[in-house]
């Protein structure tokens, strides 16, 4: 397989895993089932905007971050692996991470908190686009942008039809599809991970 498609593939199984929309859209559902359908558009549409630019600061200004706060690429690796992989853990029980968790708070925009940040574009989802952005030249970060941008116009789709996608998967098919992607979390988690004191060790 080529490599670059082979790339583009991994990233955006990574950020598919992190991000969930199944099980992200019960969420949305929880947040905003009781708006209009045009409000529901309004706010899928927002917090997704909101994520995209965010994920798009740290995946092009991630190497000038790193220079700027003295950090390396291992550095990164282990932290995201850590990250990562507690949040696949959580997922493999059943429950979401408390990176990711959603509270609804009638004092603020949902759109911002808690759909944009944290659930959306939270510590995991940022750590995993620095990490295959960053890791190579303008090709890596364009196919880390263009994976995202599919997998958010899947999100927008996923949370415009909510109420008709939890009638058919049902609670328990939610339940099921949250464990499958932390397992494919955790995995990737620890293959950051390895990567990471891999090239620590060989500094």
């Amino acid at each position: 397989m080529n490599p670059l498609i082979e790339h583009a593939l991994s990233v955006f199984m990574a950020f598919f895993a992190i991000m969930n929309p199944v099980a992200n859209t019960a969420v949305f559902f929880g947040l905003a089932g009781d708006k209009s359908k045009t409000e529901q558009r309004m706010i899928a549409t927002k917090s997704l905007l909101i994520t995209f630019f965010i994920i798009v600061i740290f995946a092009v200004l991630g190497k000038s971050i790193f220079h700027l706060f003295g950090i390396t690429l291992p550095a990164l690796r282990i932290t995201g692996g850590i990250l990562v992989f507690l949040i696949g853990y959580h997922m493999l029980q059943g429950s979401n991470s408390k990176l990711h968790t959603a509270q609804e708070n009638s004092d603020t925009d949902v759109t911002v908190s808690p759909l944009a940040v944290p659930l959306l574009a939270g510590p995991g989802t940022i750590a995993t686009a620095m990490n295959y952005s960053a890791a190579g030249g303008w090709m890596e970060i364009a196919i880390t942008l263009v994976a995202f941008s599919v997998l958010c116009f899947i999100t927008f789709f996923c949370f415009i039809y909510s109420s008709k996608i939890l009638t058919i998967v049902g609670e328990s098919g939610v339940g099921i599809i949250t464990r499958l992607m932390g397992l494919i979390l955790a995995v990737i988690g620890v293959q950051m991970l390895v990567e990471g004191l891999n090239a620590a060790i060989t500094i």
